[in-house]
């Protein structure tokens, strides 16, 4: 596996179980008990989980006496919408030009289809 900051947080945001519990972290801290009780799966898988996710910098873990709370870091997500942004604006454009065509369409412009 790369281990480029972005490589690591795709590899992060492409297991399903991993994604559901960062969107469980944006509501605030929750303990590893908190965040494993949706799943049909073992503590220790739960805490691998919280390890790759911790791997890319996308939780932090600290310790407050028996207490283990994670926290969501955002900051990673950063880089993504970075590289995903080219191509948000590709299908932006794409999208204004079919929205283009179809209103002249509407209009009854003999030229629409010639674009």
């Amino acid at each position: 596996m790369h281990d480029d900051p972005l490589s690591m947080t795709f590899a992060a945001l492409a297991d399903p179980t991993r994604r559901a519990i960062l969107a469980r972290l944006t509501m605030g801290e929750a303990s590893v008990l908190e965040l494993a009780e949706p799943f049909d799966m073992t503590l220790p898988a739960v805490s691998k989980h919280l390890k790759v996710l911790e791997r890319a910098g996308l939780i932090t873990r600290s310790r407050e006496a028996q207490w283990r709370p994670c926290k969501l870091e955002a900051e990673p997500l950063k880089a993504v919408d970075g590289w995903i942004e080219p191509y948000r604006r590709h299908w932006q454009r794409s999208f204004d030009r079919l929205d283009n065509y179809l209103t002249e369409l509407q209009r009854g412009n003999p030229d629409a289809d010639r674009n």
